[in-house]
């Protein structure tokens, strides 16, 4: 049976500041960018940090900040209303080799009543988007309510066109052009987020072991540099969470293993400090664009 994706959900649209707005943190630099988006719209920044994963620097930005076991769903609720936080945003990776690689970790988790029940009721399918709304429609239970987890860093976000300095090749814009359907259909079956081409050649889908592996992989098969990497985001992404995103590490390992084009889908994907790393792109020769998030989107761009 051929998997199918979800219609988009239908997310409350952010409040206006002064709102508190809370933020429930994993590891990485994205929750650190989004406190940061909140306190520059004008929010009080209410944040719970999952135990083990979250940025050290991250209780410095907030306004009110607590730890919360990250298998104890049911703390993460109350904390927030006990906040007066009735929107929320959650952002940040999970490491959950670290969380759960053995029966002696997940017993130190401490994993509560409420992540047996969701853990329970999606015995049969366990992908990442259907744990989201399953952790979602908990915290609703408890009046709070996740929000696009972008809402708070449209800047970040790839634009439509050429980004950096550095522009694609003829033969870098006829890779993109050939792969885009390619992509926007693995997108609509669930199989991967990116793919890597060169020459017209698909040389490698991303699958379950992630962008960063695929890309090395890519550099393996690919042994002379100029392949391009296409991304995107599942069709009918849940936005509360699950929002690819791409920054410096990606750029340096493309470098590293031979991509010299990179190409996301506007307004899907998030660009990690973006300035930043499209500075770092235009230094080692990596061209960045956003292509409309249609199979025809390639064609659409004046590149």
């Amino acid at each position: 049976m051929v998997k199918t994706s979800p219609a988009p959900v239908i997310l409350p649209a952010p409040p206006a500041p002064p709102e508190p707005m809370g933020l429930i943190a994993g590891g990485g630099r994205l929750p650190i960018i989004v406190a940061e988006g909140m306190r520059k719209l004008g929010h009080p920044v209410k944040c719970i940090g999952l135990a083990g994963q979250y940025d050290a620097r991250l209780p410095t930005l907030c306004d009110d900040f607590s730890e919360v076991g990250t298998l104890r769903l049911g703390r993460w609720g109350r904390r927030l209303r006990a906040l007066d936080v009735r929107y929320a945003v959650m952002v940040g990776r999970v490491d959950k080799a670290k969380l759960m690689h053995s029966w002696a970790s997940i017993i130190r988790n401490r994993p509560d009543l409420r992540v047996a029940k969701v853990w329970f009721r999606l015995q049969r399918d366990r992908r990442s988007h259907l744990i989201l709304a399953a952790i979602a429609d908990e915290l609703a239970q408890d009046g709070v309510q996740l929000i696009d987890s972008t809402s708070h860093i449209p800047d970040h976000l790839a634009t439509p066109g050429v980004m950096t300095k550095t522009r694609p090749t003829p033969r870098q814009r006829a890779d993109v052009a050939f792969g885009w359907p390619m992509l926007m259909e693995l997108l609509r079956l669930d199989i991967g987020q990116a793919i890597s081409v060169r020459e017209s050649d698909v040389v490698a889908v991303e699958a379950v072991e992630g962008t960063d592996r695929m890309i090395v992989r890519s550099g393996e098969l690919c042994r002379s540099p100029g392949w391009s990497l296409l991304k995107g985001a599942r069709a009918g992404h849940d936005r509360r969470s699950d929002v690819p995103t791409v920054g410096r590490q990606t750029i340096e390992r493309m470098h590293k293993c031979g991509g010299r084009c990179l190409a996301l889908a506007a307004g899907d994907v998030i660009i990690i400090d973006k300035p930043d790393t499209l500075e770092l792109a235009d230094s080692l020769g990596i061209a960045i664009l956003g292509v409309p998030t249609s199979p025809a989107g390639a064609a659409e761009l004046d590149l």
